[in-house]
Formats: structure tokens, C-alpha cells, sequence
């Protein structure tokens, strides 16, 4: 096996488990609507994930760890994906909160942070920013 075939298992497996994430806050609330399923099927492309494995997350998405990306601008990107997936999903409550707020841990933001850039993040993601404009926010939020 050569070390381009290692890379590329490695980078699939992230993307799987990224896209993990995001249906795990799609079933939050026991079931996909027609937007979140549209979001997946988009993502699902985009990530390259394969239609077999994609039944398979669907069906065992808690099975797949939550990976945090070793970069912050990776790990904004990855949080802004799954801001996005709450938006479609028109999520409103404590416990979708809440369980945003563990994914954001999961991701690698700081526990007693995640709160407020999580809620920036909404707010962000709600006013319609692009993906630049989010990372720019998110890093001067405090400024």
C-alpha cells in the first residue's frame, strides 16, 4: 500500500465522521426533513461520500467520533457547516443548544466559549454571511 492510499483513507474517514456529526444534529429531533435530506445529499457529494456508506451513517450515525480538525480555520469551517445544518433545520430549544454546544467541544472549542461562539455562530448564520465573512466574525468577536 503507498503512502498516498494511507492519506486518502485517513481523509475520507474525517470527512465521514464530519459528515456524522452534521446528521447527528439533523436527528436531533427524530427525523430528516426534505431541506436537511437536500443539505445531505449536497454535503454528501461534496465530501465524496459513497451512497453505501452514506445509508450506513444514516442508519449508525452515533457510531462515528467526533474528529476536531487540527487547524482553527478548519475547525471554524467544519462549525460553520454544522450552524448551517441547524439553520435548515429551523432548530430552536435548549436541548438542540445544547447538544450544538457538545458538538463544539467535540470540534475542539474550549468549553467555556463554545456557548458564546455557538450562539455567534447562529446569529452569523441566520444574517446569511459566506464562509469568509463567518471566520472573519468568529475570530474578532471579542474586538
Amino acid at each position: 500500500m503507498s503512502i498516498s492510499n494511507l492519506f486518502d483513507n485517513g481523509f475520507k474517514k474525517r470527512n465521514e465522521n464530519h459528515f456524522a456529526s452534521i446528521v447527528r444534529v439533523a436527528m436531533d429531533d427524530g427525523i430528516i426533513t426534505p431541506d436537511e435530506k437536500a443539505f445531505l445529499d449536497r454535503l454528501a457529494r461534496n465530501l465524496d461520500i459513497h451512497e453505501e456508506v452514506y445509508n450506513i451513517i444514516l442508519k449508525d450515525y452515533k457510531s462515528h467520533p467526533i474528529n476536531p480538525p487540527s487547524s482553527y480555520d478548519r475547525r471554524l469551517e467544519r462549525l460553520y457547516d454544522l450552524v448551517r445544518m441547524v439553520h435548515v433545520d429551523q432548530i430552536k430549544g435548549d436541548p438542540e443548544h445544547r447538544l450544538l454546544n457538545k458538538i463544539g467541544v467535540g470540534l475542539g472549542f474550549h468549553a467555556v466559549n463554545v456557548k458564546y461562539i455557538v450562539d455567534k455562530a447562529l446569529t452569523l448564520v441566520q444574517n446569511g454571511v459566506d464562509l469568509d465573512t463567518f471566520i472573519d466574525e468568529i475570530k474578532n468577536m471579542n474586538q
